[in-house]
């Protein structure tokens, strides 16, 4: 398992202690693991994002109607969450 030591200006420590306390992690290394996580799951929503921008950039114009195009996402969206 890795382990760390950083040093962090006394605001931040504060504001860590104070974060800790109202949301009742027991301790820093929870807190900063939960930390860790968040970021890993923003960055892979990032990663997916790009692709989906990525591929819809690599299909080129399309010669479709907003309209058409929007009824279309909204009745896919219908199938979807009913």
């Amino acid at each position: 398992m890795a382990k760390f030591s950083i040093t962090m200006p006394d605001e931040m420590g504060k504001y860590v202690q104070e974060t800790m306390k109202a949301r009742q992690f027991e301790n820093t290394s929870e807190y900063f693991r939960r930390l860790v996580r968040e970021d890993q799951e923003r960055e892979k929503k990032i990663s997916e994002l790009r692709a989906i921008l990525d591929e819809a950039e690599a299909s080129g114009i399309s010669d479709r109607k907003v309209e058409d195009i929007w009824n279309e996402a909204e009745q896919r969206y219908l199938k979807r969450n009913g």
